[in-house]
């Protein structure tokens, strides 16, 4: 393989997600297109039951589609075993939830670096990469502090930073201001908007157009299918409407 830059992050091509058999058979993603270049920050909104949430399992390699085809850095991993999207998971894909998921016994510090703690890499390079990833997100003053000690907005930068320090080629969020006030939201996604002018490839699941219009391009679902995809618009600043 070359040191190209691949021209693309991620392809979907005539994915289709069917639940149930025949007759009873549900389609929920209805041939979905979509291609994400290197650095592009992609929102995808849409109603509820529009097809969002399968979607978003798809990308995180979480689930498979029923068919179609799924190229994440190169590699077609719509066929993966489990083994292997396992990896994909780790190596490739930063996750940011709703629900932060940070482990509550365990301080920030060693929540960061515990994607590296499974990786096996040494402690030492574990600790330097997640202090200088804390201090990126702003958290270099509460490294040592425990979960239930930070607010919302500091869980979520924990969870952020926990994402990258991978150095993921995709960092993928799921309603991530979901769970914070508004002004908090307009933090977190002016620290999205950061990552993205840094050259970070995002994807993000969310309903709330406010976050949306932070993204540069919009992908619109509606009944499993693409609706709209506008790149049109220059992302806007962070204002962030109540959940």
């Amino acid at each position: 393989m070359s040191g190209s830059t691949p021209t693309s992050v991620l392809e979907l091509h005539g994915i289709e997600k069917v639940y149930g058999e025949p007759p009873h058979e549900v389609p929920v993603l209805r041939g979905i297109d979509i291609v994400v270049r290197p650095g592009e920050f992609v929102a995808i909104v849409g109603a509820s039951g529009s097809g969002k949430s399968t979607l978003l399992n798809i990308l995180g390699c979480l689930d498979r589609p029923t068919r179609g085809s799924y190229v994440l850095v190169g590699e077609d991993v719509a066929r993966l075993d489990d083994q292997r999207l396992s990896h994909v998971r780790k190596t490739k894909i930063g996750f940011v939830f709703q629900s932060f998921h940070l482990v509550s016994h365990l301080t920030v510090e060693e929540n960061v670096e515990l994607p590296l703690f499974y990786a096996r890499v040494p402690r030492k390079v574990r600790r330097a990469r997640s202090a200088a990833i804390l201090q990126r997100v702003g958290l270099g003053h509460r490294t040592t502090h425990l979960p239930n000690q930070l607010s919302g907005g500091e869980c979520q930068r924990t969870a952020v930073a926990r994402a990258l320090v991978t150095e993921p080629s995709l960092l993928l969020a799921d309603e991530p201001t979901g769970n914070l006030d508004s002004r908090t939201s307009a933090e977190i996604m002016r620290l999205f908007r950061e990552l993205h002018q840094s050259g970070r490839t995002i994807v993000m699941i969310t309903h709330d157009p406010g976050v949306a219009a932070v993204a540069g391009r919009r992908i619109t679902l509606r009944d499993g299918a693409v609706a709209g995809d506008d790149a049109s618009a220059a992302p806007q600043e962070a204002a962030c409407s109540e959940s």
